[in-house]
């Protein structure tokens, strides 16, 4: 009537079938991971993957208050990378409403604010009152010495935090 295994396969037949699984589910993954290869190689290889991201170092930071609650923020930025970024944003969570400000080139005497500022490849920005500077508006009063945290926003490497400290000078 029937085997003492119950199916309808021969005893020999099992081990090929068996071993054809066993094959067949090796060579999925392998499979896979040759697809994601072959995809990866194309991806590199015509520029889609991008640049690399700027390393941007941050240094020098000081705040020079004048006697009245203006002061403004001074940096120096080393884009120490292979790809230029742009600085987009500069804040102080210890001091409020701040902004990037330069010289308007068109009419002398007064600032603009600047949509954005690049600082190129292997190159440096230093900040300055006849510059780019961080205008900060209705400060509290700063001691010399006192240190305060900044945040400076960048296009592509995003948020480099940064310290400056209160100078003992003024601005005028």
């Amino acid at each position: 009537m029937s085997s003492a295994t119950d199916d309808r396969t021969t005893p020999r037949c099992r081990p090929r079938r068996t071993t054809a699984r066993g094959v067949r589910a090796a060579l999925v993954p392998v499979g896979g991971c040759a697809l994601a290869l072959a995809l990866l190689t194309g991806y590199t290889a015509t520029g889609a993957a991008g640049e690399p991201t700027p390393r941007i170092r941050v240094s020098g930071g000081r705040v020079v208050q004048s006697t009245g609650q203006t002061a403004a923020a001074y940096f120096e930025i080393r884009n120490i990378g292979d790809t230029d970024d742009t600085l987009i944003f500069a804040d102080s969570p210890e001091l409020g409403v701040s902004m990037l400000r330069e010289p308007d080139r068109k009419r002398p005497g007064t600032v603009r604010r600047p949509k954005a500022v690049t600082v190129r490849a292997h190159s440096t920005l230093r900040m300055s009152r006849e510059g780019i500077h961080v205008a900060l508006l209705d400060p509290p009063t700063l001691r010399p010495g006192q240190r305060v945290s900044f945040n400076l926003w960048f296009s592509v490497r995003g948020r480099v935090g940064a310290e400056a400290m209160r100078s003992h000078l003024t601005d005028r």
